[in-house]
């Protein structure tokens, strides 16, 4: 009991101290947008096509380097990328704070983002390994839910840090990430590496390439200036990670964990990621485009309505949801989420119209959709704990990652190209269609995927059903071996 209770609170210490720099990283994909036109204001030479590039080079770069760096802390340790890519983060954060130059601003934006594209995955692999077995579904919903509300809390907070100087958005990141590397320098342990060999530099190099490629055609199509070179940049893209793909299938240390990916319950939780959070980035900018635009509120009081939400994704993963994926298996409880996601933007479309009524019309919505997001999050993370050897936990929460952050950008494409050329309620409404189709097809997903257990434990009715739902998404129908010794152990 005496043992217990220390190795207790370093599982606790741990839990606070990756979620602290899981905040600061999803909190600047989200935070910047209500500074534009102050950002803009400072330097007068940027216009507006060259302003989205301040979020553009963010993400683009984010998303390319989760996978490779999840590989490099399973092969390196976690607690070395980690520390190393928030020290990187701090420093592109006050870079930012102190640009003189529009183009130094973007340059320190793509420092950040390549800070936070090292920490995510490996933040999530240092949890696993601090927090028992029994326990890692309620920290893991802790780690998620810190993450989805850094996204919700994005334009209220960077409304209030706005009102004194566009700088702050950024500078604020430096406090409270020092205190994070200090503490963690002496609170987390590291991982054991899984291997002397180093990474597929090639691999990741071409994957880099792809997937920073894809991104940019995706987030230039809404603007169709220049139909070649978005096509050119999209085929550039699916060739580079055609190549990683090819070096990952006989490399020793392969850049894509094919092993790992081939388990079902990854892949098809990457596809269930992938079409939440469309839903839920299509809802991020659509919210805060329609409260500015059609209700006419301010930036700052835009996103104060809007943090009830947030509040609600915190409560509901803080509380409930580990209990319930412990008793229902992550698929019913993904799938039963992604409903209630959906049910929120329906409320939206049978209630609001073009004269606010915050308290009757929208708040509902953001209720259920809060509890959606709370119950969908944690459950989705969890999977890489629960399907994968612990030395395979870097890329699998890479690779969730990286489904999560293109989503977003699918989402945000998508809300670009319904909004044009008018930002007006029928628009508005559009996208709100476009959520409850990309979360219903995530719904489906979950429901498909714990009726097959389901139907492999004893029947898809009563105590089978029961069974199943609480075997789903716990075991891979495929068990390859990762090498000698080294079986897909679920």
């Amino acid at each position: 009991m005496t043992a217990e209770k220390p190795a207790n609170r370093s599982a606790a210490a741990t839990v606070v101290v990756v979620s602290a720099a899981t905040f600061l990283a999803s909190l600047d994909l989200f935070i910047v947008n209500v500074a534009f036109p102050d950002i803009r204001r400072t330097f007068h030479s940027a216009d507006l096509a060259s302003m989205s590039w301040i979020l553009n080079a963010y993400t683009i770069v984010f998303v390319a380097v989760l996978t490779p760096a999840g590989r490099l802390g399973d092969r390196y340790g976690h607690r070395r990328i980690f520390l190393a890519g928030l020290t990187v983060f701090l420093a592109g954060s006050l870079a930012c704070g102190l640009s003189t130059t529009f183009a130094m601003l973007v340059a320190s934006r793509v420092l950040q983002a390549l800070g936070a594209g090292m920490l995510m995955p490996s933040s999530l692999a240092l949890l696993l390994a601090a927090v028992p077995a029994d326990r890692r579904t309620r920290a893991v919903g802790m780690w998620s839910a810190v993450g989805a509300m850094a996204a919700a809390l994005g334009p209220p907070l960077g409304g209030a840090l706005v009102g004194f100087s566009w700088q702050w958005i950024f500078l604020v990141n430096l406090p409270i990430g020092v205190l994070v590397v200090g503490v963690g320098r002496f609170i987390l342990r590291e991982t054991s590496p899984s291997g002397s060999y180093v990474p597929d530099l090639i691999g990741a190099l071409a994957l880099v390439v792809g997937v920073a490629a894809l991104v940019w055609a995706l987030i230039e199509v809404p603007t169709f200036s220049n139909g070649a070179i978005v096509a050119l940049a999209a085929t550039v893209g699916v060739a580079a990670i055609t190549v990683t793909v090819w070096r990952s299938h006989g490399h020793h240390t392969p850049i894509i964990d094919l092993v790992a990916i081939r388990a079902t319950p990854l892949w098809i939780s990457c596809l269930m990621q992938l079409l939440f959070a469309t839903a839920f980035g299509a809802m991020l900018l659509g919210n805060v485009l329609f409260l500015i635009i059609v209700w006419h509120e301010t930036p700052a009081a835009a996103g104060f309505l809007l943090s009830p939400g947030a509040i609600v994704v915190v409560v509901v993963s803080a509380t409930v949801t580990g209990r319930l994926i412990d008793r229902w298996g992550v698929g019913f409880v993904a799938a039963t989420g992604a409903v209630l996601y959906a049910a929120g933007a329906i409320v939206w479309l049978c209630r609001v119209g073009a004269d606010p009524n915050y308290l009757i019309d929208f708040l509902p919505g953001q209720i259920l959709t809060g509890t959606g997001i709370g119950l969908v999050m944690p459950s989705l993370s969890s999977v890489p704990g629960r399907a994968l050897p612990a030395h395979r936990w870097g890329a699998g929460s890479a690779l969730m990652n990286t489904a999560r952050q293109l989503g977003t950008v699918f989402g945000t494409v998508f809300v670009t190209l319904v909004y044009q050329p008018v930002i007006d309620l029928s628009a508005v409404r559009l996208g709100w269609v476009l959520i409850v189709a990309a979360a219903v097809a995530s719904a489906l997903a979950a429901v498909a995927l714990a009726v097959n257990w389901a139907s492999r434990s004893g029947g898809v009715t009563g105590p089978g059903l029961r069974k199943g739902l609480q075997a789903n998404l716990l075991r891979p129908t495929v068990q390859t071996p990762t090498r000698a010794g080294d079986p897909l152990n679920l």
